[in-house]
């Protein structure tokens, strides 16, 4: 009994305020601004690739000017190309059952990438969720169009991430300090990691497709979300709290399109539902998930919009699907036995 009480009380702890109101006033700005954008040109509908480009921002929080600006153009990179997979296939008109080989194949990709250049946060979700979320939204809009669009989103982020510079003048040549994981500790230990990725994404989406889900992708993303995390003990508590988050983020999400509002009051919802997302990312990712649902689900309907019960329902049920798969895999998929030098 004793232990229940241990866990229950690492699901519902919440984090120490230290300074999170700075990387998410970063996050805001660096999504608003290009939504207001699309907002004044009468186009909220291309919201979906301005924010994929915006989360750029969340990268290298805690850096200082220089080594921000390095980590941020790789996370940039990371995002766009998981973003212009998703138009091609969009565009291309893709069957369910290529999405989940090529996202599948791209988790690998994309999780060696992101272990090799120690992204923060860890992980290729964002990649795998742009990747996911572009194909599954039909578009008529030109291939290049919803590139730039997301290139000159990031761009903007690692403007706003070296805004600083200007007022401190502090220019440092120092790299950021290095944080060693069980999935970048050694070669062996990333291919592992990304193994699990390729299970947990591939596992995902075959069930999501095989159970007539309209959005298989979010299954796939669900299932990505506790590799996150360093340990096994931490990615079932990702998970846990993605699926908690998740059906409390689907609570709000209801209300919220309850009332029938037009395009551009969500676009404003969505620009101030952002802001909490990363305030909380940090110390509660449950909280954090409760903001970041709607915010992901009124993009999705600015994109393509179908029926809010459909809406919901899939998104419940898909993220339910995912993240026992994900925590499934953290727990049957162990860490290598560390290799020593002779």
């Amino acid at each position: 009994m004793q232990q229940v009480f241990k866990h229950a009380k690492e699901v519902v702890r919440i984090g120490p305020a230290r300074g999170h109101h700075l990387p998410a006033l970063r996050v805001g700005l660096s999504i608003s601004v290009p939504l207001l954008g699309l907002l004044a040109l009468g186009r909220p509908d291309l919201s979906i690739y301005a924010v994929f480009g915006g989360f750029t921002a969340m990268y290298g929080r805690n850096d200082t000017y220089r080594p921000r600006l390095v980590h941020q153009g790789h996370a940039a990179l990371l995002l766009t190309s998981g973003l212009a997979v998703g138009v091609w296939l969009s565009i291309a008109g893709a069957q369910p059952w290529l999405l989940v080989v090529v996202e599948s194949l791209f988790a690998v990709a994309a999780s060696l990438a992101a272990d090799r250049l120690r992204l923060k946060p860890s992980g290729p979700f964002y990649a795998i969720f742009a990747l996911g979320a572009c194909a599954s939204v039909p578009t008529t809009v030109p291939f290049w169009l919803a590139i730039s669009i997301c290139a000159a989103s990031a761009a903007f982020s690692m403007l706003v991430g070296i805004t600083g510079w200007v007022r401190n003048r502090i220019w440092s040549p120092a790299p950021a300090p290095e944080v060693t994981t069980a999935a970048n500790a050694q070669p062996r230990a990333m291919r592992v990691h990304a193994a699990r990725y390729l299970i947990a994404v591939a596992t995902a989406g075959t069930l999501g497709v095989l159970g007539g889900a309209g959005h298989a992708n979010w299954a796939m993303a669900g299932a990505a979300v506790p590799l996150a995390a360093t340990n096994r003990k931490s990615r079932i508590l990702r998970g846990v709290h993605r699926v908690a988050g998740t059906f409390a983020g689907i609570l709000l999400t209801a209300l919220i399109l309850l009332p029938g509002f037009d395009r551009t009051t969500l676009t404003f919802l969505l620009m101030v539902l952002l802001f909490p997302t990363e305030l909380f990312m940090m110390r509660h990712y449950g909280l954090a998930m409760m903001f970041f649902t709607p915010a992901i689900l009124i993009m999705s309907q600015l994109a393509h919009p179908i029926s809010r019960q459909a809406l919901v329902t899939d998104r419940a049920i898909e993220t339910l699907i995912g993240a026992s798969i994900g925590m499934a895999v953290a727990i049957l998929v162990r860490e290598p036995k560390a290799q020593t030098r002779n």
